[in-house]
Parts: C-alpha cells; sequence; structure tokens
C-alpha cells in the first residue's frame, strides 16, 4: 500500500518551529558516539568521578560498562537516596482513546490495526477517575492515542480538568502540541509532559514512520521545549529501546535531557526507560533485544548522569524487576495499571496499547516499596 510520505526532517504547516539548535547538536554527537571505544578504566574514572560529565555518562553506557553493573548499581543507588531520600512516588495511567492517525509499524495503536477503538465521554473519564482515586492514588498520568481527529487537544484539555478534581498532579503522554495548545493544557491542570521519541536515528525513525505526524522527526524532538514555553513545570524523556541500537538511542536521551536542562534550568527533568513489547507487528521490524541487565545498566546511567532526574520504571517489566529498579535507581512506579479503555471501572471499551507484566494493585506496590525499607508516596507537591 502506498502512501503520502512528507519529508520527515521538515516541519509541516501547522507545526510551530523553536529551531534546531538542540536537534543539531543531538544529531551532531550521535554520529561521534562510539561506544565500543570505552575502556574499563573510562568505565572506572567515570564511576569515582564527583560530578558525572557527558565523556563519564558515554563511557558508562557504554559495552564495557555492562561488566560494571553492580558498581553501577551502588553508585545509583547512593545518589538515588541523597536525591529522594526514601521516597517512591506512585501513580497510574489512565488512557481516554485510542484512537491514532500515525501508522508506526511497532506500535499497537497503528491506524491499520484491527483493535476495537474507543474514545470515553465525560461522563465515563469521571467514572475512570473516581475509581482510581479510590486507591488513594494523587497523581494521574492520562494517555490517548495519536490523534488530533478523535482526541482534540479541547478534549484533551477537559479530561484533564476533571482530573485536577481528584488528584494533585497531572501529567499527559499524547500527541505533540504547539506551545500555545500546552498551554491550554496548563491552564487546565496539566503539570508535565513527557514523550517518547522512540529513536534518535533519522533514517530509522523514517522507516518506521511511513504517515502521520508522528512522521516528523524534528517536531516530535523539540516537544519537550515546546511544553516548557507553555508553562508546563517537567517534562519527560524516553527511547523505545530495541527499536534501534539501545546504547545510542540511551545516550542520546539522556542528552538530550541534559541540553534540555541547561536551556531550562528551573524545568523538572524525567526520564522513562522502556523496552518494546510484544504486540501484533513486532516481527515486521526485527526488534534489537533488550535484556533485562542492559536495561537495568540505561537506568543507572542515567541516575548516575542526571541525579535529580526523576525515573519511572514501567509495568512492561517483571514484577521482580520493578522492585530491584526501585532500589536502585527509579524514584516513581506505576500501580494499578490498567491499560485498556474504560478498563479501570470493570467496563471495557477498548484494546490496550501494549502488554503489561506487573499487575499489581496500589497497595500491593505500597507493600512492596515498605518491606525495601523505603517509603511510597502518593504525592510531594503542596499547592496554595
Amino acid at each position: 500500500m502506498k502512501f503520502n510520505k512528507p519529508d520527515h526532517m521538515k516541519l509541516l504547516a501547522h507545526m510551530q518551529d523553536v529551531g534546531d539548535e538542540i536537534m543539531n547538536e543531538i544529531l551532531r554527537q550521535r554520529a561521534e558516539f562510539r561506544p565500543e571505544i570505552y575502556t574499563k578504566n573510562d568505565v572506572e574514572a567515570a564511576l569515582g568521578a564527583k560530578i558525572c560529565t557527558l565523556e563519564n555518562f558515554k563511557a558508562i553506557i557504554s559495552r564495557v560498562a555492562g561488566d560494571f553493573i553492580e558498581q553501577m548499581a551502588q553508585v545509583s543507588m547512593k545518589k538515588t537516596r541523597e536525591n529522594f531520600g526514601a521516597n517512591i512516588n506512585l501513580f497510574t495511567p489512565l488512557y481516554i482513546a485510542n484512537y491514532c492517525d500515525n501508522l508506526c509499524v511497532y506500535c499497537g495503536f497503528n491506524s491499520q490495526n484491527k483493535i476495537k477503538r474507543a474514545k470515553l465521554n465525560d461522563d465515563e473519564i469521571l467514572g475512570e477517575l473516581e475509581q482510581i482515586s479510590k486507591s488513594g492514588l494523587q497523581e494521574i498520568l492520562i494517555l490517548t492515542g495519536e490523534s488530533r481527529t478523535n482526541s482534540s487537544v479541547e478534549y484533551i484539555a477537559k479530561a484533564c480538568s476533571l482530573a485536577k478534581r481528584y488528584f494533585k498532579v497531572v501529567g499527559v503522554e499524547i500527541y505533540p502540541l504547539n506551545s500555545d495548545e500546552y498551554a491550554l493544557l496548563h491552564k487546565n491542570g496539566v503539570d508535565y509532559v513527557t514523550v517518547f521519541q522512540e529513536t534518535y536515528n533519522p533514517s530509522k525513525y523514517e522507516r518506521l514512520h511511513l504517515a502521520g505526524n508522528k512522521r516528523i522527526f524534528p517536531y516530535r524532538l523539540n516537544a519537550q521545549e515546546r511544553a516548557l514555553t507553555g508553562g508546563m513545570r517537567g517534562v519527560g524523556f524516553a527511547a523505545l529501546l530495541g527499536l534501534d541500537d539501545f546504547r545510542t538511542d540511551a545516550f542520546c536521551t539522556g542528552l538530550h535531557a541534559s541540553l534540555i536542562q541547561k536551556k531550562y534550568p528551573h524545568a523538572e527533568i524525567a526520564f522513562s526507560c522502556p523496552r518494546l513489547r510484544p504486540i501484533i507487528n513486532n516481527s515486521r521490524i526485527n526488534p534489537k533485544d533488550v535484556r533485562e541487565r542492559e536495561l537495568l545498566q540505561v537506568i543507572a546511567a542515567y541516575r548516575i548522569f542526571i541525579p535529580t532526574a526523576s525515573i519511572t520504571i514501567s509495568t512492561r517489566e517483571r514484577a521482580v524487576f520493578r522492585d530491584n529498579a526501585v532500589k536502585i535507581a527509579a524514584n516513581k512506579i506505576s500501580a494499578g495499571v490498567n491499560v485498556g479503555i474504560g478498563a479501570h471501572s470493570q467496563n471495557k471499551k477498548g484494546d490496550e496499547q501494549f502488554e503489561i507484566e506487573d499487575a499489581r494493585g496500589v497497595d500491593e506496590i505500597a507493600k512492596m516499596i515498605k518491606s525495601q525499607g523505603l517509603e511510597p508516596l502518593m504525592s510531594e507537591y503542596v499547592y496554595g
């Protein structure tokens, strides 16, 4: 089947241009990054450094650093406790729609996939929010498929305003917007924005994103900057590890976050660490396997490089891995997760984007956290 394929490196008419400064720096350094050149001495020096430089970060994300997992875990754990104490933040995602206008070969929401599509109305959203709030959670992440047609900015803004009635902290993980649109969401209660770049390899990105707004690489890459200029307090970064060389994508994710932090020092920085999960099109892209050991290396490297960043560990991972991650590097974990549309209130209307591995409820996750001598935290923000 043939599709209209615009140049993936050129913005479309409706897309706000904030300049190419950050993108060009990421792509320049990506082209120069050679994870195979680092030695054990480089890794030992990086782990012993008082401040982790970009060169140190390259060393601890390299192949040879895989032999230093225990040492990295110890350094990471120390930095986590120094910056977050014993606190582990809990939240849950709420998918309010799964319509999508994009054609991404690896995604369960791909517009051509034969899945059950649905969109919650205001009453149904309220039902989900009320049900989730009974768990005691005070932070929620609102998600949709990437469809301006079926999930307009106004629709998402209304959902977020409803969420603010029940939750102190509201985040969104939706399609990228212009700054004025992010400002509208912020006005309606949104505190932070997470955008997965998926992969920082422009040529691979082009081959994976065949149609839709998501095909445009620079618009997605600059979403965090537009969110901050739209008034957001925090922004989250991620690559979907396994789409391309995971070390290079992890390096670019860390670099991206650090460049934004330097340009916007007031911004709260966060990382998500997702791996490619089983969905109906996985076999078409020959996923680059990322084992748990490599994933732990990435998470620990993020913590060492930007110690104050929030790091979330996904329900895509096994329970035992998540338990270890919050002890070592992650300070944020999802609980009571159900990624179907309308599933929290036992009235599922639409299909999931991916399969989860850890279905434990809020009480179970809180108990696990306490068993490790840590403290489950529903929200650390105080609003006047």
